[in-house]
């Protein structure tokens, strides 16, 4: 658990990460799509700080920690699919709107964020690990750089589908998503046990 140690991997690896579909990442395309660019901003900002928040502690302390409490990593895992799948239910019963769509929140976003796996591998196996918080204040840095673009171009992508569908997120949107969230909360649990 010693990261990466150059900055052109570090940013490789995070963009294939943070690009990548994921609960987060469908949140923000569905944020973006329901209430356009400008009004989901806020989204990302919810997804910098729950990313910020969690891989600082694991970066710094997480792989002695996790080493000493080993079933604890299963046991966040099975509550981040606990979380996934009422996302799920939630996406999938919420009737179509015509209004400005209000399921997807900064605080959905930011706990989301909070018990993605994502979070996991970046505080664990990509940042480094050494050198204490001063030494990982660069790297934050360009980590949240990088997960604002990445989020922009979710949020972007939702945007420009919601043009395409004005006038609300259709159901078979909502409910598409909704399927996808299901299946990532089975590969969590799978995976958790």
């Amino acid at each position: 658990m010693t990261g990466i140690a150059t900055p052109l991997a570090f940013a490789a690896t995070l963009v294939a990460l943070l690009v990548s579909p994921g609960p987060t990442n469908t949140l923000l395309a569905l944020g973006g799509a329901a209430r356009g660019l400008r009004y989901s901003l806020g989204l990302m900002v919810a997804a910098v700080v729950a990313y910020l928040l969690v891989v600082t502690p694991l970066a710094l302390f997480g792989g002695r920690f996790l080493q000493a409490h080993a079933m604890l990593a299963g046991t966040v895992k099975l509550v981040a699919a606990g979380w996934v799948i009422c996302l799920a239910v939630r996406l999938w019963r919420t009737p179509p709107t015509t209004g400005p769509d209000r399921t997807v929140t900064p605080g959905r976003i930011f706990i989301t964020t909070l018990l993605n796996p994502k979070g996991l591998i970046i505080g664990l196996a990509i940042l480094p690990a050494r050198g204490g918080l001063v030494a990982l204040l660069p790297w934050l840095a360009g980590l949240a750089g990088i997960i604002v673009l990445a989020s922009l171009l979710w949020i972007a992508a939702g945007a420009a589908l919601g043009r395409l569908t004005e006038g609300g997120l259709p159901q078979s949107l909502r409910r598409g998503a909704a399927g996808y969230l299901g299946i990532v909360a089975l590969g969590m649990a799978a995976s958790a046990i």
